[in-house]
């Protein structure tokens, strides 16, 4: 049987970012279920404060040289990598300067919210997915952990759904108590919009607040995982309306296997 292949696509990772529960669960589960016969393959964005000499990134130039366009500007995607020594693992790192060359990830020095958050979003996701293509590597299960990933869903299941890539790919998305009280960009739907998205994809996208960008990641995904013991009460509400397999939160001890099994029973259904 072959071994399945699952993607992280992730907003946080320690030991790149300061500690926190999204970034311990992003760093140990691609480790576990490496550890477990997967092939894995994990992204994060390259924000500005990851000291790169420290964590011995590097560019890879069979990677990098592609432009991405959003909102009629070219914008050069640069992938690094990084590897965790002891976890025997890669991590690739979406980079460019115009989003993430600044000093701070998703607030500026005076707590103010980046106005191209946005934009910075819509980069990373597409940026994951152009480069998963460039690999050749097509994952089973894409797992994305919080909001800044949220627009994987969308792009798998819209303007990559013909690809051979990510035809047969399952998505999970993983919500956490990521919330943020900004709305995006006014144009936000009009910079996602790619062929194969139609308007009609796009209506929570009209008003693009915290609870409205994840409520589309669940109505694009295959299943959702509760990734924080509290998540916002719209969202918690929002779960309980959608017919999908939600896996609900998991303590430390045992999230790992649980969210392999979770993994087996998508595959599983995918076999029936």
């Amino acid at each position: 049987m072959k071994k399945a292949k699952v993607l992280f696509v992730a907003q946080e990772i320690i030991p790149y970012l300061p500690q926190s529960h999204m970034g311990t669960i992003c760093r140990y589960l691609p480790q576990g279920t490496q550890e477990r016969g997967r092939e894995i393959r994990t992204f994060m964005p390259r924000f500005g404060n990851i000291n790169e000499r420290r964590n011995q990134l590097h560019e890879v130039i069979r990677l990098s040289g592609m432009n991405l366009i959003i909102d009629d500007n070219d914008h050069p995607l640069i992938i690094k990598v990084a590897s965790i020594q002891q976890a025997r693992m890669q991590i690739y790192f979406i980079d460019n300067e115009d989003y993430f060359l600044r000093k701070q990830t998703l607030i500026d020095k005076t707590g103010k919210f980046f106005s191209d958050n946005d934009e910075r979003a819509i980069f990373f996701s597409r940026g994951v997915l152009e480069t998963v293509k460039k690999l050749g590597w097509p994952p089973d299960i894409v797992h994305c952990h919080g909001w800044m990933t949220s627009l994987v869903p969308i792009y798998i299941k819209r303007a990559f759904k013909d690809n051979p890539i990510f035809s047969d790919t399952k998505v999970i998305f993983s919500i956490y108590n990521d919330t943020f009280a900004e709305t995006l960009n006014n144009d936000f739907a009009k910079k996602i919009k790619l062929e194969g998205i139609t308007n009609k994809d796009l209506t929570h996208y009209q008003n693009p607040d915290y609870v409205n960008i994840n409520k589309a990641a669940i109505d694009f995904s295959d299943a959702v995982i509760v990734g924080d013991q509290d998540i916002h009460p719209d969202i918690k509400k929002y779960l309980k309306s959608v017919k999908k397999p939600v896996l609900e939160f998991q303590p430390e001890e045992t999230y790992i296997q649980a969210y392999n099994e979770f993994y087996d029973s998508l595959l599983d259904d995918e076999n029936d």
